[in-house]
């Protein structure tokens, strides 16, 4: 024979064990495996567990501390409904979909048992409308921490909770001031001009002075504890350009700031009638812009991070809910504007001024001061009503929804630090690691490195002569 029929007859003969080889590997991987989840048994292919190989399923060595060798299965001590949603995820190349009788959280639990990965988890999230925790970073500094969590975190100690509640008092103090001198008795801006001459039509205003005022004095107590409070927290934060991005602090800055406007218009006073006025003017404005302190109790309020939290995820269905209210405003105040324009008594002289009936009659709120006569009016008006019931209806659920989730997250937050869930599999003997080399994982454990094989064989109580395959059959 010579030797290129030789060389042919090996090629033939190498060509053959490849296509033998190939055809046992996909026999293998086409194996099936018994998975147990509290009693309810799943069966599937391991290369269907073998699409993610990085995840708890996907990974042999990951899923074998779990591996039942009496019953020649997986068992996990885990959700049974979720694992429907888990194994399709599989089944589907990574759709994932939390079935309805399962609550967020638990299903959010499930998968990160399971070790989906994060980004399915923030996808997850993402469609379920959950919006991510913000962390909370500390300062590296232990005087600055100490001095963070005193001030930022009421919880932390029982000095914090004191600061807490003096910062609460003072808020409460300064909102009482703002309320009680808007009273007749001590509105001093209605006793400003008391003087006319009537000669040539001017004034001499007759001012007390602001500073011998006892709610100037109350206030200019409440913002020096404002800012001291303010400037400690913004030496201790763990970043500056963080700190100025913060909502709450931005609030902070917007409620003592009135304060100081109104102090540099009492220096900077010119006693002149025109100006007199103005500065009135703008001190009313700017009163009115201390009423945002009242948001500063959110700082220390669970009840009021709850509400902002659930209003920032409900931003869509406000939206939506505004849209309807706007066209529906803009459809039945047209209607009914037309319905009584024959009416020469009528209160809806345009369709702008019948806006103000079709938002008070939508919201079901209707004060009375502009009403329908005519029948075609009243039928109008009959439909304005159900259809604003109906408007602001539609995107409740969704509200009180996102609200029940915060709620639960919040009360049940200490729960989760005492909570640890049963524990289901066997613990790995670290005597090897893993060969982390190999870009491609298999399903096979004989294509594992030799220390592979030694932990699983290790686990599953081989002695040193018995072989193992990799197959279910083996154990």
């Amino acid at each position: 024979m010579s030797r290129e029929n030789q060389d042919d007859g090996v090629d033939h003969v190498a060509l053959l064990q490849d296509i033998c080889e190939m055809e046992q590997s996909d026999q293998e991987c086409c194996e099936l495996v018994t998975i147990n989840i509290s009693g309810l048994r799943f069966e599937t292919q391991l290369k269907t567990l073998a699409r993610y190989p990085n995840t708890l399923l996907g990974d042999p060595i990951k899923r074998m501390r779990f591996f039942d060798p009496l019953r020649n299965e997986f068992f996990f001590d885990r959700n049974r409904p979720s694992f429907d949603a888990i194994l399709y995820y599989y089944q589907s190349g990574g759709r994932l979909r939390r079935p309805i009788n399962v609550p967020v959280d638990m299903f959010l639990d499930e998968i990160k048992f399971y070790e989906i990965g994060d980004d399915v988890i923030k996808h997850f999230q993402e469609d379920e409308g959950l919006l991510k925790e913000d962390e909370r970073p500390l300062p590296s500094n232990e005087f600055k921490r100490q001095i963070w969590l005193l001030f930022e975190h009421p919880d932390s100690s029982g000095a914090a909770r004191i600061i807490a509640i003096v910062s609460v008092m003072v808020i409460l103090i300064s909102i009482i001031i703002f309320c009680i001198e808007t009273l007749p008795e001590f509105r001093e801006d209605d006793r400003v001009f008391d003087n006319h001459l009537p000669a040539n039509s001017t004034t001499s205003v007759q001012r007390l002075s602001a500073y011998t005022d006892p709610f100037f004095l109350l206030e200019t107590i409440c913002i020096v504890w404002f800012c001291f409070e303010l400037f400690i927290r913004f030496l201790a934060c763990p970043s500056k350009p963080t700190f100025f991005k913060d909502i709450m602090n931005t609030i902070d800055i917007v409620a003592i700031m009135p304060y100081f406007i109104t102090l540099s218009l009492e220096l900077g006073e010119v006693q002149s009638n025109q100006q007199q006025t103005t500065s009135l003017a703008i001190l009313r404005v700017i009163r009115l812009v201390r009423v945002f302190r009242i948001f500063k109790l959110s700082r220390h309020s669970k009840g009021l991070q709850i509400l902002g939290q659930t209003l920032r995820a409900s931003m869509r269905e406000l939206g939506l809910l505004i849209f309807f209210l706007i066209i529906g405003i803009i459809l039945f105040s047209s209607a009914v504007y037309f319905a009584e324009a024959d009416d020469p008594e009528t209160s809806f002289t345009s369709i702008p001024d019948a806006f103000w009936w079709a938002v008070v009659s939508m919201t079901t709120v209707g004060y009375g001061d502009m009403y329908p006569v005519t029948i075609g009016g009243k039928i109008v008006g009959s439909m304005c009503a159900i259809a604003g019931v109906l408007t602001i209806a539609l995107p409740v659920p969704v509200i009180v929804s996102n609200f029940n989730y915060f709620y639960h997250r919040e009360h049940n937050e200490a729960d989760q630090v005492e909570y640890t869930h049963v524990t289901c599999g066997r613990s790995l003997p670290m005597q090897c690691d893993r060969n982390k080399s190999d870009s491609k994982s298999s399903l096979m454990i004989s294509e594992h490195s030799n220390d592979d094989a030694c932990t699983i064989s290790s686990i599953l109580n081989f002695g040193p002569s018995e072989d193992y395959t990799g197959k279910l059959t083996d154990v």
